[in-house]
């Protein structure tokens, strides 16, 4: 009898841990997404990045990140400043894994040979890395996401953006705080929620005022706070703030050319429900220095598309954490045993386990749709409409579904589920955090309004592609006469928007479904999320369903 065996029983039915398992060639869902956006010449790399961030020693590095947050130190010993922010070895090991595969610049090192232009799938594989990745440890993707969604807003002022290049493009995770020009790579953050705005942005009095003459590219000293400011040991951030010319985006380093410390000061780090491992601080901005990008008074646009790419991984990222979710409950109830047989194998468990699983193939699904829209919309104008309207309908339901399924997969793991030991318990506390930071739920009804309003094409030009689709199945093709229904009354869309923007986001996952995914998903999908019938909790309605066919796709048996 081993040692660790307690003397009054013997450990029995109890599920091994979770971990070792490959997290590409275990999903096929994934698997499958990658080859049809894409990015199947990647294949062998993502396998390799999905035994290494699948093993037991990366699910130890995201347990220990978590369990010793950061910590902020405001002073030195001296009583001098330091804003600076401490982190166990376990996050910047987290960080050395995610710059090495690219995580924060893959998308741009074409930028690093003129005349280059972007390798075919490239979006679709990072995406593909980072949905793997946030299963091992999510807090530390947030200064990756915003590095590389900082690049086209950089880029805007080429003064700012040649010499940061280089070290955006490094592959080698520098954690020194020291000025930028003497690190070998660097991390850009973002500043933009103030306490009396929020998302309303233009409410922001935070004061921009010019050092010299008032110029794109020139110095500005910035005074005010801000009530969330992104990775505070970014390198530089992103930050809005008004100008005589009006709300406007300026680069503000952590150090000064001269190496002296820009004014940044940090008044403490947030206590967040999750997303421990990283930190969010309140930052008093007290004489700090920023360079202006664009136009004074042009700020959102100038910053938009940093927070474009930045909903595409929220909705990529709750997309793999459903997808941890989902596979851990999986996986114990194929090792525990209830009344004589696996939990898998009881009736109502399975259709349980199968109906979360159409959720995560679908949100699949249209996370990686939605991404191969952003690789190629430059060159097609119907992949531009779907990011154009699909990226806030996209990021709105799955970041959406993600808490619910989160719950669902913990109670699947009863009371293991509920304590700390597990993975579920952190989980459960990061799934909601897609939903609210970059635009909460009625942020992007209310952007799929704008869209709708100003560009009609990008609507006709989506529903026609899915119409393709439809035109075979009468559910789906009911709902896409009920969208189009909502359309041809622009008067209640405010009024029905969250119901529009869900729909419209159920069809396109049906489409995607009945045109890619085994018939027992995409039939059960659609009978369940498209007949109308309001669904209280996961397993209802799902009694003709093929649970079976579903469970077997999900996790294979031989590789879990």
């Amino acid at each position: 009898m081993p040692e660790s065996t307690p003397a009054t029983h013997e450990v029995t039915n109890q599920s091994p841990p979770f971990a070792d398992l490959n997290l590409y060639l275990s999903d096929a869902a994934l698997q499958d997404a990658v080859r049809r956006e894409g990015a199947g010449a990647a294949a062998g790399e993502l396998t390799d990045f999905g035994a290494l961030v699948g093993s037991a020693q990366a699910f130890e590095i995201g347990r220990l990140a978590n369990e010793n947050p950061p910590k902020l130190q405001r002073f030195d010993q001296k009583g001098f400043p330091l804003d600076r922010v401490e982190f166990h070895p376990a996050y910047h090991e987290a960080m050395r894994m995610s710059f090495e595969a690219g995580l924060h610049c893959s998308v741009w090192e074409h930028l690093g040979t003129p005349g280059a232009a972007p390798g075919p799938g490239t979006t679709v594989a990072r995406l593909a890395r980072l949905f793997m990745v946030t299963q091992m440890e999510a807090g530390h993707l947030c200064p990756l996401t915003m590095t590389n969604a900082a690049v086209p807003s950089l880029r805007m002022q080429p003064e700012i953006f040649t010499p940061l290049l280089p070290k955006i493009l490094s592959r080698r995770y520098d954690e020194d705080f020291i000025p930028h020009d003497r690190k070998a790579s660097v991390t850009i953050g973002m500043g933009m929620t103030e306490k009396q705005g929020g998302t309303d942005v233009r409410a922001n009095t935070t004061q921009a005022r010019a050092a010299g003459a008032g110029r794109p590219g020139g110095e500005y000293i910035l005074v005010g706070h801000k009530w969330f400011l992104s990775a505070p040991m970014c390198d530089a951030f992103l930050i809005l703030a008004q100008a005589p010319g009006g709300l406007s985006c300026f680069f503000v380093p952590r150090f000064l050319p001269d190496g002296a410390r820009n004014p940044l000061r940090l008044q403490r780090l947030k206590e967040k429900l999750g997303n421990r491992s990283n930190a969010s601080s309140e930052v008093e901005i007290q004489g700090a220095h920023g360079w202006l990008i664009g136009e004074e008074g042009r700020g959102v646009p100038a910053i938009i598309e940093m927070v474009t790419l930045t909903r595409l991984d929220c909705a990529v990222a709750s997309a793999g954490q459903m997808r941890l979710a989902l596979a851990q409950a999986l996986f114990h109830c194929r090792h525990r045993r209830v009344f004589q047989k696996h939990l898998i194998d009881q009736p109502l468990m399975a259709q349980v386990l199968a109906d979360m699983a159409l959720d995560v193939e679908a949100a699949t699904a249209l996370a990686f749709r939605l991404a191969r829209s952003f690789e190629r919309a430059e060159t097609d104008e119907r992949e531009a409409a779907w990011r154009r309207l699909m990226t806030p309908v996209t990021k709105y339901w799955v970041c959406k579904m993600a808490p619910a399924l989160g719950y669902e997969a913990m109670e699947c793991l009863g009371g293991n589920g509920y304590v700390e030991e597990g993975l579920a318990a952190r989980l459960y506390r990061e799934l909601p955090l897609n939903a609210i930071w970059e635009g909460s739920g009625n942020v992007m009804c209310l952007d799929v309004l704008r869209v709708l309003g100003s560009d009609g094409e990008a609507a006709a030009t989506v529903l026609a592609e899915l119409a393709e689709v439809g035109q075979s199945d009468p559910v789906l093709r009911s709902s896409l006469h009920s969208l189009r229904a909502l359309l041809a009354d622009p008067s209640m869309l405010e009024a029905n928007a969250r119901g529009f923007v869900e729909t419209l986001a159920l069809s396109a996952a049906a489409a995607l479904l009945r045109a890619h995914a085994p018939a027992a998903v995409a039939d059960a999908f659609i009978a369940s999320r498209l007949d109308g019938t309001f669904r209280h909790t996961y397993g209802a309605g799902m009694a003709h369903a093929d649970s079976r066919a579903i469970l077997d796709r999900t996790l294979p048996a031989d590789l879990a």
